[in-house]
């Protein structure tokens, strides 16, 4: 006779309450059973699989040992917590993962009380977590702060500050590895699992301590010899002197899929009342499900799946993504330049430099989670004569400002950014839309600043940074599909600070800045349609700003338009500042600038999202419509401002 079939236990599991009535026997079943729902629930929305299928049995014996969520449990980056999520109450949204109205893909403070901390920027997490455990000491409380940080993510510099900054102040805080790179090998046998756990277990916790104590009234020399000697021996059996030295109390390595070694460990790091603790648990990337084993880089994020094969589903692309497109451009610069090269941080596929990286390995440089160093490594190569471009995405170049103003900036050294993902950018939500980097960027003296509107733009407008060499330049695109135009396959540089006009009228005037010009052309028809004469420029550029085409349209036209995919302050405010000391806004223009609205906008499809902005052709029928002071027509457009 075959085995009973057992009761589910996922199902009766809404909370970790529920989880810590579990009888230790039971764990096993219910993280198999969450790995389960977790590949199920990805295949059907989309999003990160892999990281997450990694953790399953951390995530249960975090939430088994620790009362969370008085006990705080911080996940770095998010996208590792889609488990966490499944177990804290959310089982039953979670196939609204990412979509308009649903559950975000990362954790969220406003979505649950047990999400302490927002996390979709890698390397947050353990400065996050010293300031909740500095917190829970003033106030004189007693819980837990535990940070759950990717090996990824301690490549950033932020890691180590925090790390250093809390092993100094001696708070109590427990910092969790998931070392899912395999860079040190798994850990196997009854030695590997009883090491960590002896070291962090009290009698020896209390043993080290007493010997310290002994060693610290010896005359000085001998001190020091004997400490010396006590971390050499610790560090050769057990390893952990690098986190020793930045005041850690190290345990590790611990298989973190074996849930007979996580507990008892857990258990102790919970129990220890003095100093930072870090656990160093290795797991693997996709555990448990072949195909994100097999490949861990393409099931890191995915699309919706074939449970059965792993087939990822591919709709029909129109067209090129603008992320090929613009490594097609470099790589064709570059046959042609042997002083390009390109740096990105740990985003080589997501920014098109993997393909790159086959033609020109040695030109190209991944310098891992580390956006700070990607910059000013990046100016020391133009300071030294090459031609870097930094591709790193408009939200993570935000993590760099300070480089990109003290050692770009001002030293006017020519690195060329191009931030891919610019604008709005569906599912991964307002944490990665790239909504600030006009601002950002525009305001610094002597930069190039350009927007491309399609495919042919971005080609030239990757031929125009490459040409130039006295100063620093930006190119923003957006994530996704092109509008299948025909390319060049080497691209014509554009005469700095020049616009374009793709149609000319006499009443209103729509200055679009980016691929909103496909919009504004739209926006053109409909009002042609209501007997409204319409001209339809591209600016190209943000500074230098094309004045004689912004004078242009100014004089000749009753109402001027400025339409870009960024935050206030940005393309629009360089017009306006311009108008304005030219006095051109005397003679009674109507300008009515488009930006993206002042506040954040949850995730959708990108669609939806400029919708829901108010960038989208009817929003800008709508504007033209109240400028002109024709109301009813405003309404009939579907808005009225």
């Amino acid at each position: 006779m075959g085995q009973p079939a057992k009761t589910p236990l996922l199902d009766t599991v809404n909370d970790p309450q529920a989880l810590r009535k579990l009888a230790k026997s039971q764990l096993r079943q219910l993280a198999d059973e969450l790995r389960q729902e977790t590949i199920d629930v990805v295949s059907v929305t989309g999003g990160h699989l892999g990281a997450g299928l990694g953790v399953i049995e951390l995530t249960v014996a975090l939430h088994y040992v620790f009362d969370t969520p008085r006990d705080r449990l911080i996940w770095d980056v998010g996208h590792q917590a889609y488990p966490h999520k499944i177990l804290t109450g959310r089982r039953s949204r979670m196939r609204t993962l990412r979509q308009g109205g649903g559950l975000s893909g990362f954790t969220k403070r406003a979505e649950s009380e047990y999400d302490p901390f927002g996390t979709a920027h890698a390397s947050t997490s353990i400065s996050a977590g010293l300031g909740f455990a500095v917190a829970r000491d003033l106030k004189h409380e007693k819980n837990n702060v535990v940070c759950v940080i990717g090996d990824g993510a301690m490549s950033a510099g932020m890691a180590y500050e925090a790390m250093n900054n809390a092993g100094a102040r001696r708070e109590r805080l427990i910092v969790i590895l998931n070392d899912n790179d395999m860079s040190i090998a798994p850990p196997v046998g009854a030695m590997s699992a009883y090491l960590p756990r002896l070291i962090s277990s009290r009698p020896y916790r209390g043993f080290r301590a007493f010997v310290k104590r002994i060693a610290e009234r010896l005359p000085n020399f001998i001190f020091r010899s004997a400490k010396r000697a006590e971390e050499y021996a610790r560090g050769f059996w057990v390893g952990g002197t690098l986190f020793d030295e930045l005041g850690f109390y190290y345990v590790g390595p611990i298989d973190g899929h074996n849930l007979d070694h996580l507990i008892p460990i857990l258990e102790n790091v919970r129990d220890a009342r003095n100093g930072p603790i870090l656990v160093h648990v290795v797991t693997q990337k996709g555990k448990g499900y072949a195909p994100a084993e097999a490949s861990a880089d393409k099931y890191h994020g995915v699309v919706k799946f074939n449970v059965l094969t792993g087939e990822q589903s591919k709709s029909a692309a129109k067209a090129p993504s603008y992320t090929k497109v613009f490594a097609e451009a470099l790589i064709s610069e570059a046959e042609r330049d042997e002083k390009i090269v390109a740096i990105t941080a740990a985003m080589p596929s997501g920014t098109g430099l993997d393909l790159f990286a086959k033609k020109f390995p040695e030109r190209t440089f991944d310098v891992g989670i580390a956006e700070q160093h990607a910059v000013t490594f990046s100016a020391g190569l133009a300071a030294e004569g090459m031609k870097p471009f930094a591709v790193i995405y408009s939200t993570f170049l935000q993590r760099a400002y300070d480089q990109v103003v003290h050692d770009v900036a001002i030293q006017q050294l020519p690195v060329r950014f191009a931030m891919d993902r610019a604008g709005l950018v569906g599912a991964d939500g307002p944490t990665h839309a790239g909504s600030y980097d006009i601002t950002y960027l525009a305001t610094l003296p002597g930069f190039v600043v350009m927007a491309a509107a399609d495919e042919v733009e971005l080609t030239n407008m990757v031929a125009t940074a490459a040409q130039i060499n006295d100063r620093p330049s930006a190119l923003r695109y957006p994530r996704g599909e092109g509008l299948g135009l025909e390319r060049p396959k080497i691209g014509t540089p554009l005469q700095i600070g020049k616009g374009r006009i793709l149609r000319e009228g006499t009443s209103i005037a729509i200055l679009s800045y980016g691929t909103r010009l496909t919009e504004a052309l739209l926006a053109a028809e409909k009002l042609s349609a209501h007997g409204l004469s319409v001209t339809v420029a591209d600016a190209r550029f943000a500074k230098p700003l094309d004045e004689d085409l912004i004078r242009r349209l100014a004089r000749e036209h009753e109402v001027l338009i400025t339409v870009e995919e960024g935050a206030i302050g940005g393309f629009a405010a360089h017009v306006m500042q311009f108008l304005a000391l030219e006095g051109l806004l005397d003679r009674g223009l109507k300008i009515r600038p488009m930006t993206l609205p002042d506040r954040f906008i949850d995730q959708d499809t990108p669609e939806h999202m400029y919708e829901a902005a108010g960038l989208d052709a009817r929003a800008i029928v709508t504007v033209a419509f109240n400028a002109l002071g024709r109301e009813e027509d405003a309404r009939a457009s579907g808005k009225l401002a």
